[in-house]
């Protein structure tokens, strides 16, 4: 049911893939994500991911942003950012009807 969510980034928090918040007086920290999915369902774009970051040869949008991120911030950190990125993309896929596009060259050839 893609209507379930109002909003594909939606579909990231249902995973646990958005950072939990430590409230405490004037502080507030970020800390690691939530968990509060399914852990079968959350490790299904995880490995996704790592597949993506670490055994592809063939470069995309997506392996470069992450890669990006992992120069950054880490590459454990990229991959949850990418498995993220990849549950929205999926359900925003899922609610369209439309195909995922591999490179931006496919979409001015087409």
């Amino acid at each position: 049911m893609p209507a379930r969510f109002l909003r594909s980034k939606a579909a990231g928090a249902h995973l646990g893939l958005t950072p939990r918040k430590h409230p405490s007086g004037e502080v507030d920290r970020t800390g690691h994500i939530s968990k509060v999915g399914v852990e079968t369902v959350r490790s299904a774009p995880y490995e996704a991911a790592n597949v993506m970051m670490r055994r592809m040869v063939k470069w995309s949008a997506l392996k470069t942003w992450a890669m990006r991120v992992a120069k950054r911030q880490g590459l454990k950190k990229a991959k949850v950012a990418l498995t993220r990125k990849l549950a929205v993309i999926l359900h925003h896929i899922w609610v369209d009807g439309t195909e995922f596009r591999w490179s931006e060259r496919a979409e001015l050839a087409a």
